[in-house]
């Protein structure tokens, strides 16, 4: 067999596609391995260019094969799909990453540690919970409507309500104890989601970069733990634009024969980032429609001449490029006195 010099590789949980070439582009590997196979293959191969997509398990596997000696590159499954040449099957897939993996203006996933995937999880495991607390706090209002028991809107009257129904005296009794049930889950939700809160700002403390996006007005605690863990490395990007780019918040362009057209966001890049700081500039906003905050003369404009959604999503945007910069500069935020509260 001649020197393989590049190895895409389609993976999944037991089965492998293997397709490398030689120095002259010639295909000389085309097999699928199964799990056990596959980490005997890479053990004794000599170290090589191998090409995965960025996956759930596509961490892992990039530093076991870092760990044999070879250089791992992990493209985006979107980045990959027009190298398909026709049909889709785990061959072809893995022939597109090994094509891909060759182009000069080809963008990469940097791989994760077992500390930062440890760090992802606590993040993905709190949004579960809020999730759940959600669900179970419009179930408890819902089911309590049908009894004509309501309770204003906000998470902070849920307690309240469920304080009502339990005394509701009229209720029947399999209803009480469906309700007992629910209350029981719906404390249980919270104290966890409590302990995960604490795990999480006892992170936010001890990370500077988190510790230093935090004093943008708007990010907050969770924002700022959320760029700082799951972010790629600043230098990955050449301009703040270019990181708000990879967020997907600036607008799809669909411009043809000269012609500008620009549509909404491309909501590419991480969703949760995405929402995170969208939200904070929603709340900014809302301080400022209530007077608590002076808003600066670019939001003011903003403001007056674009809808409030649209607005957010600008000063997302904007909050993106800031939190770029302090990434490459190592500084904190200077609040100008226009954004400081009344």
């Amino acid at each position: 067999m001649n020197t393989i010099i590049r190895i895409g590789m389609d993976t999944a949980k037991n089965v492998f596609q293997l397709h490398g070439v030689d120095a002259a582009e010639a295909v000389v590997l085309r097999r699928q391995l199964r799990r056990r196979e596959m980490i005997r293959f890479f053990e004794a191969l000599p170290p090589t260019l191998v090409a995965i997509e960025a996956c759930a398990s596509s961490h892992h596997w990039a530093r076991l094969l870092q760990s044999f000696g070879h250089e791992v590159k992990q493209i985006p499954p979107q980045y990959v799909k027009p190298y398909v040449k026709r049909g889709k099957n785990d061959a072809a897939d893995a022939e597109a990453l090994c094509e891909a993996v060759t182009r000069p203006s080809m963008r990469f996933v940097p791989v994760k540690s077992r500390e930062q995937q440890a760090s992802c999880m606590l993040m993905t495991v709190r949004d579960r919970l809020v999730s759940v607390k959600s669900q179970l706090s419009n179930a408890i209002r819902s089911y309590a409507a049908e009894f004509g028991i309501v309770a204003p809107a906000g998470r902070q009257n849920v307690a309240g309500l469920i304080k009502r129904i339990l005394e509701e005296g009229s209720l029947p009794e399999m209803a009480r104890d469906l309700f007992r049930l629910q209350a029981s889950e719906y404390e249980s939700v919270v104290a966890r989601l409590a302990e995960v809160d604490a795990k999480l700002m006892i992170w936010h403390r001890a990370d500077d970069l988190s510790r230093r996006i935090a004093t943008i007005p708007g990010v907050g605690p969770i924002g700022s733990t959320m760029l700082s863990m799951k972010a790629p490395p600043a230098e990955t990007f050449k301009s703040g634009r270019q990181f708000a780019a990879w967020l997907g918040l600036t607008p799809k362009d669909h411009s043809t024969g000269g012609r500008v057209r620009l549509g909404g966001i491309t909501k590419a890049g991480d969703p949760a980032i995405r929402s995170v700081l969208i939200v904070g500039a929603t709340a900014l906003l809302r301080h400022v429609r209530k007077g608590r905050t002076k808003p600066s003369p670019w939001l003011a404009a903003m403001l007056d001449r674009k809808p409030p959604k649209l607005v957010a999503v600008a000063l997302a945007n904007k909050f993106a490029r800031i939190a770029w910069r302090l990434m490459m500069s190592g500084g904190v935020y200077n609040r100008p006195p226009a954004l400081m509260p009344v």
